[in-house]
């Protein structure tokens, strides 16, 4: 359960901001997304050497 304590003063755009972001930190979305249909060990772990691939070519590019 999440917890945000408005400060006095503030406006409720800020401090629904502030839930959003802890929300998706959180990670309680991606969860419930990845859950929704199953997706055999084989393939999950293909997906993750792909992105992992491609945020080191990104990485690389940036650095050169």
């Amino acid at each position: 359960m999440l917890i945000i304590n408005v400060k006095e003063n503030e406006s409720i755009d800020k401090a629904l901001k502030r839930f959003k972001k802890k929300f998706e930190k959180t990670g309680v979305l991606k969860e419930l997304r990845s859950r929704t249909h199953f997706e055999k060990p084989s393939v999950t772990n293909r997906t993750q050497k792909i992105r992992a691939a491609y945020k080191q070519k990104m990485y690389a590019q940036e650095n050169y």
